[in-house]
C-alpha cells in the first residue's frame, strides 16, 4: 500500500496545492512509511492566518448561545468517534488503544468545561462607583490564536487549548506534530460537522518554518505550546518579542518520593504505571523514584517483579501494556541513555534493550521497560529528560534529603509522595517547588476545571492550560465606566402628558 497524503485543513477544505517540501509519517510498530505529510511554507501559513482573521471577526460577535450549541454538538461527535481517532493515534504514535482512548477522554473533559462558557465569561459589575456612575468589566476574544502541539498526546493537548479558545470567540490555527498529524485533522473535521463556521478552526502541518511563521505573524495574538524545554524557551522568547501572549509548557523530570510508612504495594504499582505508561513518553511520567534507604530493597524488588510481567507490543494487540516509541531515532536516543547509565555505574536491574515484543515487526521502534537502581544525581539518566520507558531509583536517607533533591532540580512539572503520614504530606505539598503535586496519586494531572502547568523550566509564561487560567489566556478584559443622565436633568420625560 502506497503512503497516503496528509495535508492542511484551511477552514472546512483540504488544501489543494502542491507542497514544495514533505515529510514521512511512520507506523512505529512496523517501521513502515504510512503517510506523506505536506509541510507548510511561510506564505501558506500567512494565507491561513488571514482567513482565520476574517472568520474571527464574525465568530467573536456570535452569541454565546450559538457558540455553546456548537460546543455541545462537538462534544457529542467527539465522544461518538473517539474510537476512530484512537486507532489513528495507535497507528501513528504507537501507544496502546486503551491509552489512546484515555487521552481523548481527558480531552473531552476540557470540552465539557468549555460548554459552560456562558457562566465562565461573566464579568463583574459595580453600581454607583461614583454618584450615578456604574462600572463593569467584560471579557472579549483575542482574535486569531496559534497552537503548536506535541507528538506524545496528539489529541489531548490540542483539546486542552482549542475548545476553550473557540468557546471564548477566537479563531484557531494549529500546527500539530509532524510525527502523528492525522488525529488533529480528524478532530478539525468534527468541528465542521458540529456547525463551526468556515475558517474558525484551521490546521497547518509543518516544521520550524511553519512555527516561525506563526510566532512572527502580527495577526496571531497568542501562542500555546507544549514540548521540550529548549523549544518552549525559544517559542516563548520569539513569541513575546513579537508582541504575543505565550504559554509554553516545557519538559520535566518528575520525582516520586516513597517514605517508609507508605503502602509499598500501592507505591510499586504506581511507579510501574507512571514510569512505563505510554512508553514513558509523557511529560507527567515518573522517571525518578526516591526511595528512603530502609525500604529501598523491598520496593525495588516489588517494582522489578511487576515490570517483568509487562507485555510490550503493537498498540492494538490483545493484552499489550506498552507500545513502541514514536520514531527509530528517538528509540536509539533512549537506548543511548541506557548505555550511559550502565557505563556511569548505575545498577541495571532490568535491561529494556533485551527481550521480545508481541506483534509489529522486527523493524518496529520497540524498547522494553528498563529499571535502574543506585542512580546518582550527577548521572545523565537523572539529569536529563529521557522521555522513554526508563525508571531510575535514587536512594535517600530521609524525607528532607528527598525534598531537597526535588527542589534542586531545574524542572518543576509534576511530583508525588507516597506516605500514610498526613503531616509529612502536608509539609511536602507546602514546601515542594513543583507546580502539580500528587499525594498517593502517581500522575497528578489536574481536572479540566483546574489548570495544568508546572514551575521553573517546565513553564515559560505565567498562564497554565485550561481551567480559568486558560479562559483568561484566550480573552482580554475591558473595563467600562458609564453614566446615564436621569430624566430630571431635562432628558426624556416619562410622566403623564399635560396641556400647559
Amino acid at each position: 500500500m502506497s503512503p497516503s497524503r496528509i495535508t492542511h485543513l484551511i477552514g472546512h477544505s483540504s488544501w489543494e496545492g502542491t507542497a514544495e517540501r514533505t515529510s514521512e509519517v511512520f507506523n512505529p510498530a512496523t517501521g513502515e512509511v504510512t503517510g506523506t505529510l505536506d509541510l507548510a511554507s511561510r506564505a501558506l501559513v500567512d494565507e491561513v492566518v488571514a482567513k482565520a482573521d476574517e472568520a474571527a471577526k464574525v465568530w467573536g460577535r456570535t452569541s454565546i448561545a450559538k457558540r455553546t450549541r456548537v460546543l455541545f454538538a462537538f462534544r457529542q461527535l467527539l465522544d461518538e468517534r473517539k474510537g476512530e481517532i484512537a486507532k489513528t493515534i495507535v497507528a501513528e504514535h504507537g501507544k496502546t488503544y486503551p491509552d489512546a482512548v484515555g487521552e481523548i477522554n481527558r480531552g473531552l473533559e476540557v470540552v465539557e468545561f468549555a460548554c459552560g462558557i456562558g457562566q465562565i465569561l461573566k464579568g463583574g459589575y459595580n453600581e454607583n462607583v461614583s454618584t450615578n456612575v456604574d462600572a463593569y468589566s467584560i471579557l472579549q476574544p483575542l482574535g486569531v490564536v496559534g497552537v503548536i502541539s506535541p507528538f506524545n498526546f496528539p489529541a489531548m493537548v490540542p483539546l486542552w487549548f482549542v475548545p476553550v479558545a473557540i468557546a471564548a470567540g477566537n479563531a484557531v490555527v494549529i500546527k500539530p506534530s509532524e510525527k502523528d498529524p492525522s488525529a488533529v485533522n480528524l478532530i478539525a473535521d468534527l468541528w465542521r460537522e458540529a456547525g463551526l463556521p468556515d475558517g474558525v478552526m484551521n490546521v497547518v502541518h509543518g516544521d520550524k518554518e511553519a512555527v516561525d511563521a506563526l510566532l512572527e505573524n502580527p495577526t496571531v495574538k497568542s501562542i500555546s505550546f507544549v514540548g521540550s524545554t529548549p523549544i518552549a524557551q525559544y517559542v516563548y522568547e520569539t513569541g513575546t518579542k513579537n508582541g504575543k501572549r505565550v504559554q509554553a509548557l516545557g519538559g520535566a523530570k518528575n520525582h516520586m518520593l516513597v517514605l517508609p510508612d507508605a503502602d509499598l504495594d500501592l507505591a510499586a504499582d504506581a511507579a510501574v504505571n507512571a514510569g512505563y505508561g505510554a512508553a514513558g513518553e509523557r511529560c507527567m511520567a515518573i522517571s525518578v523514584l526516591l526511595a528512603v534507604d530502609t525500604i529501598a530493597d523491598e520496593l525495588v524488588a516489588k517494582i522489578k517483579e511487576r515490570t517483568a510481567t509487562l507485555t510490550t507490543g503493537e498498540g492494538n494487540g490483545e493484552g499489550v501494556d506498552m507500545g513502541p516509541l514514536v520514531t527509530g531515532a528517538h528509540r536509539d536516543k533512549v537506548k543511548g541513555y541506557i548505555d550511559a547509565g550502565e557505563s556511569e555505574g548505575a545498577t541495571l536491574v532490568i535491561d529494556g534493550r533485551e527481550g521480545e515484543w508481541q506483534g509489529g515487526s522486527k523493524d518496529g521502534f520497540f524498547l522494553l521497560p528498563t529499571l535502574f537502581d543506585d542512580v546518582k544525581p550527577e548521572m545523565s539518566i537523572y539529569t536529563d529528560e529521557i522521555f522513554g520507558p526508563v525508571l531510575s531509583v535514587v536512594r535517600v536517607h530521609s524525607f528532607d534529603e528527598g525534598l531537597q533533591l526535588i527542589n534542586d532540580n531545574p524542572f518543576g512539572n509534576g511530583v508525588t509522595i507516597f506516605t500514610n503520614d498526613g503531616g509529612a504530606a502536608r509539609r511536602f505539598q507546602t514546601e515542594v517547588q513543583v507546580g502539580m503535586v500528587g499525594i498517593n496519586v502517581p500522575i497528578p494531572t489536574p481536572m479540566s476545571y483546574h489548570s495544568f502547568g508546572g514551575w521553573k523550566n517546565s513553564l515559560f509564561g505565567d498562564t497554565h492550560a485550561h481551567g480559568m487560567e486558560g479562559v483568561h489566556f484566550f480573552t482580554k478584559t475591558k473595563a467600562v465606566t458609564q453614566r446615564w443622565l436621569d430624566p430630571s436633568h431635562g432628558g426624556l420625560n416619562l410622566g403623564f402628558p399635560q396641556n400647559d
